[in-house]
């Protein structure tokens, strides 16, 4: 059984970073791509950026890039959100997922303040 704990999610003032890490453990692990979403309550669910696991290759939607970099340490299953030059509307939980079986974690809150 795959599992998947986030940290590094806090208080933060508006143009300021944080570093957030997916710890992932189990026997089985072989991802092909990990991502990171987030929620804002009353809100669906949103892509927030992939890394395909073998390449390193990232993908970033409009509202994130240039400012968020996803990285991953494949020898300790983990993979990083870089988050710099953060925004209000950055406030949300947090989640890592992997594919290859798709896990889910359980999230950490992101706030920024104006």
């Amino acid at each position: 059984q795959v599992r998947l704990v986030e940290s590094g999610g806090g208080l933060v003032q508006a143009g300021g970073s944080l570093r957030l890490s997916c710890a992932a453990s189990g026997r089985t692990f072989r991802p092909y791509v990990m991502a990171w979403f987030r929620q804002a309550p009353g809100k669906e669910r949103e892509f927030v950026g992939r890394i395909a696991w073998s390449s390193g290759y990232t993908y970033y939607p409009d509202s994130v890039k240039g400012r968020f970099t996803i990285s991953r340490d494949n020898a300790k299953n983990t993979v990083y959100l870089q988050m710099n030059s953060l925004k209000p509307e950055d406030t949300a939980v947090y989640y890592c997922n992997a594919d290859n079986p798709e896990t889910w974690g359980q999230g950490t809150q992101v706030t920024v303040s104006s």
